[in-house]
């Protein structure tokens, strides 16, 4: 596994298996077969795919830690940025499917409601991450800016889940919430004895 982690051809099949998600959602649009309710189907699915990508974003230095395997790192920065894209969806089926463009009822609609206002702060806060996520970037900054930005990470997780908190509230459907809770509970708490722990 180590060894196929470096090889060339390993980040392009990520980067396509990251892309199924989209490639899915697509033939359901084309095919009709997203409910009696496609563009909430689109809007709920792309807003999964983004908080379920910062997880797997989140993931990944644990699971380098507990397996031994630095090669994984490689894979952050484009687990990142599709947590990004698929945020950056979300936000353009609401703005498209839910609200049809209209700027100044979009700005309406964030200021009235929490969980839009949440949701979208969280969207603000990916935008420089995923700015600064390149290597120039990180150079311009320095080492300790670009750390102490990135750790927006932690924060973006917690309004994400607060964000998919309050839309699965009004339904009664705690079940996921509870799911992603405990997943995201876990891989911060591993952040946290890893650094609190006897060096």
């Amino acid at each position: 596994m180590r060894a196929w982690l470096l090889r060339p051809a390993a980040k392009p099949v990520v980067f396509v298996l990251c892309l199924l998600p989209l490639a899915w959602l697509i033939y359901g649009a084309a095919a009709d077969r997203l409910g009696a309710n496609p563009a909430e189907a689109l809007i709920r699915s792309t807003g999964d795919w983004t908080l379920r990508f910062l997880c797997l974003t989140l993931a990944v230095t644990p699971l380098r830690q507990l397996t031994r395997t630095p090669q994984l790192a490689r894979y952050r920065r484009m687990l990142g940025l599709f947590t990004f894209f698929h945020a950056c969806l979300h936000l353009l089926a609401y703005g498209w499917l839910d609200m049809g463009f209209d700027v100044a009822d979009i700005a309406r609609d964030i200021l009235k409601r929490p969980f839009i206002l949440v949701g979208f702060g969280t969207w603000l806060l990916l935008l420089p991450l995923a700015l600064t996520s390149f290597n120039r970037a990180a150079r311009w900054l320095g080492g300790r800016q670009w750390q102490a930005l990135h750790r927006l990470v932690y924060l973006i997780a917690g309004l994400a889940l607060l964000h998919f908190f309050w839309m699965r509230g009004g339904k009664n459907d705690f079940a996921e919430v509870g799911a992603y809770a405990a997943i995201i509970a876990a891989l911060l708490g591993w952040r946290a004895y890893r650094h609190l722990a006897p060096k």
